[in-house]
């Protein structure tokens, strides 16, 4: 598991900036509803996504585990940033209009304990906005790093914690069903063959985790072999849906 305190001050630049933070800010506003007065962001990070989501009238709030993240968020939204648990969130239940989860469930043994805990705070009739399918994000453009990898994301995606029909079935049982979704770019995030072998080999990709060390080590020497090993192939489409009670 990556120390997300250790790569605090770096954790931004190492993952599009600005530019994929306004990208993820603008498709999160696309599904927050208008009547939403009180948004929490649970795993804010740095909170270069969280300060674009505030507007007059909208109180916004960070959570995060990893208290290196929230000092740097605290910067960003002062006095609106908390240090909880997305399985133990540090809020009143039925307290907040809207709960946005950006790139955490892909993390996670299991996000049923997170999808519960957000139903628990969320009031009725409040929107759930998660991102899923996170890995897949990179294989929406065609390119001859999805060809090589596809066997495997397809052989191991139904472990994947946030795929799509997953999440939607976990959402269920709490009374949340999908309203919208919508897409953003993550831009300058491409990555290389040899981007994509390092990644793998540090355990940093899901999907490649679940299969046997011979396997990842047949699909890092396939990686290799491919042209261009320092060129970036397309940026990834992430998707977000949004679900309400």
């Amino acid at each position: 598991m990556i120390d997300y305190s250790e790569e605090a001050a770096f954790y931004d630049a190492s993952r599009g900036g600005e530019p994929r933070a306004e990208a993820a800010a603008d498709a999160v506003g696309r599904l927050l509803p208008a009547s939403a007065r009180t948004v929490l962001d649970v795993a804010c990070g740095t909170g270069i996504v969280t300060r674009r989501l505030a507007r007059p009238g909208r109180a916004v709030v960070g959570v995060d585990l990893s208290p290196g993240m929230l000092g740097v968020a605290a910067e960003r939204l002062p006095r609106r940033v908390l240090l909880g648990d997305a399985t133990r969130l540090p809020l009143a239940t039925a307290s907040v209009d809207a709960i946005v989860i950006v790139w955490l469930l892909h993390l996670l043994p299991d996000a049923a304990p997170v999808l519960a805990e957000a139903a628990r705070v969320l009031r009725p009739g409040g929107s759930l906005i998660t991102t899923v399918d996170k890995d897949d994000a990179y294989f929406t453009a065609p390119s001859d790093i999805a060809d090589v990898t596809e066997p495997f994301r397809r052989a191991f995606a139904p472990r994947i914690t946030d795929h799509t029909e997953r999440v939607r079935s976990l959402a269920a049982r709490h009374g949340l069903e999908p309203v919208a979704e919508t897409t953003f770019e993550g831009k300058g995030q491409g990555r290389s063959p040899r981007t994509w072998r390092q990644v793998i080999e540090k355990g940093r990709i899901p999907w490649a985790n679940a299969a046997a060390p011979e396997q990842v080590a047949d699909l890092c020497e396939q990686l290799s072999r491919l042209p261009g090993q320092d060129d970036t192939r397309p940026d990834p489409l992430y998707r977000l849906v949004a679900l309400s009670g």
